[in-house]
């Protein structure tokens, strides 16, 4: 695309935004430069970032590109991808029950519970007038561990009650502060990933963290976050965090 064409598109972009959005003031720059690097900087100045992705259809979710996958690891900012042609919630139109946002859900990792990531979840939910579902995810002991507790089935009861226990404590806090909010835990086994992928078809936003890693050229962002990035179905918020 030559660069008139590219102001073009922009502009159109812009006026058809800023027509549905009458409140929000919408303007368009065309920038020079390799574009990872030119959204990484554009992040320094932004409280959030959100991308586009082509996806891989129906089961294959998002596409994590030479763009946005570095993007995304070196962000120190939220980035929200949203997939092209996937479901996206703007809680416009419709009759009463229609016009309602479906639930933000958040994938909460106990070992670092961090408070820029569970914050962002309830801000989210708060601005969509939405529920909360908190889903922590964990492993239970192999039958053939050397711990005989490992194959007493009541040894697996008692670990999921200790974790609900402490997800539990971990979100009162936060429950006081959003009072408003209506959240629901979940304690799930088995990978993270897998339980997030298969919420996300009924929500309207994934929240998932990324360890924040300052190596010039990172593109690691966790396997959980790189599982729901790829087959997630709602668009997927993801929080660095240190």
């Amino acid at each position: 695309m030559t660069r008139h064409g590219a102001e073009h598109v922009l502009a159109e972009t812009a006026d058809r935004l800023g027509a549905r959005h009458p409140d929000l003031d919408v303007s368009a720059d065309q920038v020079i430069g390799r574009p990872a690097e030119a959204l990484l900087s554009a992040t320094e100045q932004a409280e959030v970032l959100v991308m586009g992705s082509r996806g891989l259809g129906v089961l294959g979710g998002f596409l994590a590109g030479s763009v946005s996958t570095p993007v995304i690891a070196r962000a120190e900012r939220p980035v929200v991808v949203v997939r092209l042609g996937g479901r996206v919630e703007d809680g416009a139109g419709g009759s009463p029950a229609s016009s309602r946002y479906l639930d933000v859900v958040l994938g909460l990792d106990l070992s670092r519970p961090c408070d820029e990531l569970i914050s962002y979840a309830f801000e989210a939910a708060t601005a969509r007038a939405a529920g909360l579902r908190v889903i922590h995810g964990w492993t239970a002991p192999a039958v053939f561990d050397h711990d005989p507790a490992a194959a007493d089935p009541g040894h697996r009861v008692a670990r999921g009650l200790r974790e609900a226990s402490v997800l539990t404590d971990v979100l009162r806090p936060w429950r006081g502060a959003f009072p408003e909010v209506e959240v629901t835990e979940q304690c799930v086994v088995g990978r993270a990933a897998h339980h997030l992928v298969d919420a996300s078809s009924n929500a309207s936003l994934l929240v998932v963290g990324r360890r924040i890693r300052r190596a010039p050229f990172a593109t690691h962002v966790g396997p959980v976050t790189h599982a729901v990035l790829h087959h997630a179905a709602a668009p997927v918020a993801v929080v660095p965090h240190l």
